[in-house]
């Protein structure tokens, strides 16, 4: 194991200025508002999007099913936990009776009142097709009900596809920070 230090930055959206509309899903999938009982869904579906992912070595708990599920018990229990800005996704195969969870959000609210998206995640036979964007675009929305004026995010630089999705959004850098992590060399 050793130390490493990742780079990421801190990136924040106006939501002064007016919100470019949501386009409509492609055929089979629907956002899915928060509910509790959807608790290990969300856990599930960060697990699945992200557990071979870079962020996984950033943030352990996301490379862990357990991990997944305790912090989405955490970020739920929190007072600032923002429900608008919180969705699953869900696609319902044509051929298939039983729908899958395919994508997941949630939102908290920092004491300066800016909205904070946390762990946007897509599984990985559902990129490609527009669907983080989406579902992005849905938690902005969220924050925007609620009377926020930012929202923020956080990107590890490697994650270039991510980071491409957040400026072509219109998300801004505004600061650089250092996460360290302990990681495993083979």
């Amino acid at each position: 194991m050793g130390l490493t230090y990742f780079k990421r930055y801190r990136m924040e959206l106006d939501l002064s200025r007016p919100l470019a509309k949501c386009p409509p899903l492609p055929d089979g999938y629907s956002f899915v508002p928060w509910d509790d009982t959807l608790l290990a869904a969300h856990a599930e579906v960060k697990f699945h999007s992200f557990r071979f992912e870079l962020d996984a070595n950033v943030f352990p708990s996301l490379g862990d099913l357990e991990g997944c599920q305790r912090l989405m018990t955490e970020i739920s229990r929190r007072d600032n936990f923002v429900i608008p800005a919180t969705w699953l996704l869900m696609y319902f195969p044509p051929d298939h009776r039983q729908p899958e969870f395919c994508g997941t959000v949630q939102g908290l609210v920092q004491e300066n009142l800016t909205g904070a998206v946390q762990n946007l995640g897509i599984t990985p036979a559902h990129r490609g097709f527009g669907l983080g964007s989406r579902l992005l675009m849905k938690s902005v929305e969220g924050f925007h009900s609620v009377g926020l004026s930012r929202v923020s995010l956080e990107v590890t630089v490697q994650n270039t596809g991510a980071l491409r999705l957040y400026q072509r959004l219109g998300f801004r850098r505004v600061k650089t920070v250092y996460k360290a992590a302990e990681v495993a060399y083979a």
